[in-house]
């Protein structure tokens, strides 16, 4: 329908920054768990090459937090039963073409045996085939299953040790959509006042850019939920990332219908239709309430000092004078949803937070 003038560039060489900087941690948790892997098979065991150790412990911390505990018991388990089939098979039948075929389908049908994971019974099969072919002198026999023993132990603990920047990330990001839900009202209640179709326009436009803040939100809330999981340390934080991974659909409903809001106050702009003086008012309130929901986040508090403003914008909700357009009635019945969606935030159930709204007069 429209063309605009403006167009978004993303900034590539600072996503890729942002994307180090938020995998930091565990790139220098593989680092350690991988050095510490070899110093305790080379130097404590007196292995001369265990590099089966550093390899374990890095496939199995991998670089996310999302069922690592479940991913590094069966990566161990896999790597270590594949070193032990591929040495023991090796040491009576040798290595080539037809050794090798029995030795992958002997580890296999093991790993499927213990298990059903894709994980173990890959890890099985690859490991039995490094095993076979890089054949050890008979001084070193079985060595590398230790090693690989070793690798998955040092996973183990070092999985249990994260980072407090994984419980405190739902929140931020869930402050940051609340933060583009504010832009957009602001910019939407400009475009209410003076119609300007350009800005309208360009609204709308970075409005149906913003799935992606939902979805980091959710991978936000996940990756909080399996750190708990993960870690015996972060028990505490549980109560507080459980209720932010609660947020996720309320503040998906405020942004959906804050789109549906730009897009709405885009197509009055475009057909010239007028508003009632009292929608952008309405607007930037219900813009400053989100606001003040966002601080609460930021502050690490659950946002209940902000259900006051919010039902007060609720109420003015309710006796706004009327506009005898589409577009008008649009734009009311987002706000008054949104603002149902934000006392959701707050901590009311979603029908309750309804039920504060009074009716249309």
């Amino acid at each position: 329908m429209w063309k605009s003038s403006l167009r978004y560039r993303f900034p590539v060489t600072s996503a890729r920054w942002q994307r180090l900087a938020g995998k930091r941690w565990q790139i220098g948790q593989c680092a350690v768990a991988a050095g510490l892997a070899y110093w305790i098979a080379h130097d404590l065991l007196g292995h001369p090459k265990p590099f089966f150790g550093p390899i374990a412990a890095v496939v199995a911390l991998g670089t996310s937090y999302g069922q690592r505990l479940r991913r590094v018991g069966e990566i161990t388990v896999g790597v270590a039963l594949g070193v032990f089939l591929g040495d023991l098979l090796t040491s009576y039948v040798g290595t080539g073409p037809w050794q090798i075929g029995l030795i992958v389908a002997l580890a296999m049908t093991a790993a499927l045996l213990l298990d059903t994971s894709q994980l173990l019974v890959t890890q099985a099969a690859v490991q039995s085939i490094v095993v076979s072919v890089l054949v050890a002198p008979a001084s070193y026999a079985f060595y590398r299953w230790t090693d690989a023993v070793v690798g998955g132990l040092v996973a183990l603990v070092a999985a249990t040790v994260v980072p407090q920047a994984p419980l405190r990330r739902p929140r931020e990001q869930a402050a940051s959509v609340l933060r583009r839900i504010v832009e957009l009202l602001r910019a939407a209640a400009d475009s209410i006042d003076d119609g300007d179709v350009d800005r309208a326009v360009s609204v709308l436009e970075e409005a149906r850019r913003t799935e992606p803040l939902l979805r980091e939100l959710e991978g936000a809330a996940a990756e909080g939920l399996s750190v708990l999981a993960s870690s015996p340390f972060r028990i505490r934080h549980r109560p507080g990332v459980r209720r932010m991974a609660e947020l996720v659909e309320p503040l998906d409903h405020a942004l959906r219908n804050t789109r549906v809001l730009v897009r709405r106050v885009a197509v009055a702009a475009y057909r010239r239709e007028q508003f009632p003086r009292g929608y952008a008012v309405l607007v930037r309130e219900l813009a400053g309430a989100a606001e003040l929901v966002a601080l609460e986040l930021d502050a690490g508090r659950t946002p209940e000092q902000a259900r006051d403003v919010l039902l007060a914008v609720g109420h003015d909700s309710a006796l706004v004078e009327r506009g005898h357009g589409l577009s008008a009635e649009v734009v009311l019945a987002q706000v008054r949803s949104i603002t149902a969606d934000l006392l959701a935030v707050s901590g009311l159930d979603p029908f309750t937070a309804t039920d504060q709204i009074p009716p249309l007069a």
